[in-house]
């Protein structure tokens, strides 16, 4: 009997050290940025973001690589959007200021889902009164489409024969990092500096 009794004390101490090893090592995921994420996504970060191809307020067309040559926080919406787009907005501008006082720079990025309304005159006007960084992107149906669906994002006009129709469309923001892609999504009820402390912690990670 002492003998059964070391050999399951034995192998005992063999699970032991197995698991522990797991949990510290094995466990560990090469995420790099798994300790800044607050958010689950299905299918991985991979599975949102890409390339696209829309028109700036220049009237120039533009690619993603054009875009994002720094970390970005893109948002979707429309200028004609009457409380939500311009509070998120508001949010992305000033969690973008605050990162700037930290020595961390951040382009806020506006793509329209309303092309039919928001020439490149429009959009440009509407991202000079928001920020002084602020990409304002405009382009056809079709390039928006294929923008919005690259980022998983929904909308849908209301009745067109109302000039005064308005958008439904989802309100996430969108961290995308230039040599990394897209890597984190933020609801709308998060404060600007909650905001800036998870972007921090993205860039403190790339």
């Amino acid at each position: 009997m002492p003998r059964l009794y070391a050999i399951l004390a034995a192998v005992f101490v063999v699970l032991l050290l197995a698991v522990t090893w797991f949990m510290t090592r094995g466990g560990q995921s090469d995420d790099q940025f798994a300790q800044c994420r607050a958010s689950q996504i299905a299918g991985g970060a991979g599975a949102i973001g890409g390339p696209f191809e829309l028109v700036n307020a220049d009237g120039q067309t533009v690619t993603d690589a054009d875009v994002i040559t720094e970390p970005a926080l893109i948002y979707f919406g429309y200028t004609f959007c009457p409380d939500v787009c311009p509070f998120d907005m508001a949010r992305n501008a000033d969690a973008v200021d605050v990162l700037e006082s930290r020595g961390q720079m951040v382009t806020p990025v506006f793509i329209s889902i309303d092309p039919e309304r928001d020439t490149p005159e429009v959009v440009g006007d509407y991202a000079e009164n928001l920020h002084e960084r602020l990409i304002g992107l405009t382009g056809s149906p079709e390039q928006v489409k294929a923008a919005s669906k690259a980022y998983k994002t929904y909308y849908k006009a209301q009745d067109k024969s109302d000039e005064f129709y308005l958008v439904d469309h989802s309100t996430f923001s969108y961290l995308v990092l230039p040599e990394h892609g897209f890597v984190e999504f933020f609801r709308r009820e998060i404060e600007p500096e909650k905001m800036a402390d998870q972007i921090g912690c993205f860039l403190d990670a790339a």
